[in-house]
């Protein structure tokens, strides 16, 4: 049996304040190993961004429902075996759907968060889910390990900030201003690279004097990828996380194909000579074919904030009427930590 409920469609693509539209719509109840749940906040990503500018090839057609994850009440389940979570409160991830007043999920991808903040939960579901794949799952950061973070100052950047720091790693936090540099510092940052200051591979060279690093965590990609091979040595990684470089250029497939042309190509005897590795990374992709994955990285980060091995710090909040605020202001670059949507 269907509900009827409200949601926040992306109805065309371009600028937020005409390309999402708030509209009745009938939610079915949740299969087997599916819960339904009333939503009180979801978070923002800029996979949202990229999808509402037509950028992110794994979003549904439109108009579509964005959304990754969700805080809320569980009101319904699939299976009656499960029907004591009814009334839980949990942070669940979302394949899709999560900008709505209620989401479906799967069940192993729910955590009751008990006495956890919604914001925490929230920052954890992708920020930190994310973080922790690629700095513990995926390859685990050790002890002295030189690590670059771009972005340090945002939702992934912050994460991987703090879990670099519990494996005592040196981090260089790569920002864009004198508040950030302030705001990585806090959170455990080694070092700060402020880029609009002066060009971060020259000035990384300076403060490494011949060292090279371990591991870079790359979610810009384009002219930064070749930056980040020069800088990696022997053993060393680029994980790349995301475009966001592609996702400032409006030319369409001109911009795309600059893009691409930066990155430059890859041999791959090449790496096997220097023994360098990339590792690329899309959490989409990772739910939808390893979902135990997912689950096993959102129960450990959770159990971090719980034992206070981390700390979320605050970033932003909107209601729902301000989405379109919310965007502009997660794709303007100005923003720390996550953003929150409230209904």
């Amino acid at each position: 049996m269907s509900i009827k409920t409200k949601g926040y469609f992306l109805k065309k693509y371009g600028e937020s304040k005409s390309a999402f539209e708030l509209r009745d719509f009938e939610i079915s109840s949740p299969k087997e190993n599916e819960v339904l749940i009333e939503v009180e906040s979801f978070g923002l990503n800029y996979a949202d961004v990229m999808a509402r500018n037509n950028l992110y090839k794994s979003a549904p057609a439109l108009p579509c429902i964005l959304g990754y994850e969700v805080v809320g009440k569980i009101i319904q389940v699939g299976n009656d075996s499960n029907s004591h979570l009814i009334g839980k409160k949990v942070v669940s991830f979302t394949r899709f759907g999560g900008y709505a007043k209620h989401a479906l999920a799967s069940l192993n991808t729910c955590i009751e968060i008990d006495n956890l903040k919604t914001f925490t939960a929230l920052s954890l579901a992708t920020q930190y889910v994310t973080a922790f794949y690629m700095c513990d799952f995926l390859s685990p950061v050790r002890e002295n390990d030189r690590v670059l973070i771009h972005a340090a100052a945002g939702g992934v950047g912050s994460a991987l900030i703090q879990l670099c720091k519990l494996k005592n790693a040196i981090v260089y936090a790569k920002v864009s201003s004198e508040e950030k540099e302030d705001y990585a510092n806090k959170i455990g940052a080694d070092f700060t690279v402020n880029y609009n200051r002066a060009d971060y591979f020259e000035t990384l060279k300076k403060i490494l004097k011949g060292e090279k690093l371990d591991a870079t965590f790359n979610p810009v990609a384009g002219s930064t990828f070749k930056k980040d091979m020069k800088l990696i040595g022997a053993g060393g990684k680029v994980i790349l996380f995301g475009g966001s470089e592609r996702s400032e250029k409006k030319w369409g497939i001109l911009s795309t194909l600059n893009f691409v042309r930066k990155m430059g190509i890859v041999i791959p005897i090449g790496l096997m000579m220097q023994s360098k590795n990339i590792l690329g990374v899309n959490m989409l992709t990772i739910a939808d074919n390893k979902p135990e994955i997912l689950a096993h990285c959102l129960k450990s980060v959770v159990k971090l904030a719980q034992e206070k091995k981390i700390k979320i710090e605050n970033g932003s909040e909107f209601s729902a009427n301000q989405l379109a605020e919310a965007h502009d202001f997660l794709e303007s670059g100005k923003s720390m930590g996550k953003i929150i949507i409230n209904w």
